[in-house]
């Protein structure tokens, strides 16, 4: 099962206006849900996405629904806007946006599962201090 369907577009855009853009073709719907995931992840680099984006049902982080639908309703609507109040979809895209991007700078930490290093140290902290092997000069 995909993580958003398109069923559930229909909270942020009618049935109807969904099939007047769409004209009863899924995959146009299907297509701005999956290009609203890869945005979505480029932002999110630093968290497991593919554990994310695995997930079903409840299990879902609820804001990432929400904004990776706003990001899918405006690629969606761009086809044709019928019906459709532009200003309010393209507000709704910029704040999905924003919030990607604080998320990003490590202003906000979603409830979204860290990547972690090869040595298990969680890979998503705003910054990353390592260092080289010790090294030996004297034996």
């Amino acid at each position: 099962m995909a993580y958003i369907t398109p069923a559930e577009i229909t909270t942020h855009l009618g049935a109807e206006q969904i099939e007047a853009i769409s004209d009863g073709d899924e995959t146009m719907l299907q297509a701005a849900i999956n290009g609203a995931m890869v945005e979505a992840k480029g932002y999110l680099s630093a968290f497991d996405m593919a554990t994310e984006l695995a997930k079903n049902g409840a299990a879902r982080n609820a804001l990432l629904i929400i904004f990776i639908k706003d990001i899918a309703v405006w690629h969606f609507i761009n086809i044709c806007n019928v019906n459709t109040d532009i200003d309010l979809r393209e507000k709704r895209y910029d704040r999905a946006v924003s919030w990607l991007i604080s998320v990003q700078k490590g202003n906000v930490v979603p409830d979204i599962t860290a990547k972690v290093d090869e040595s298990g140290v969680a890979d998503n902290l705003p910054y990353k201090v390592t260092s080289n092997p010790k090294r030996t000069n004297h034996v």
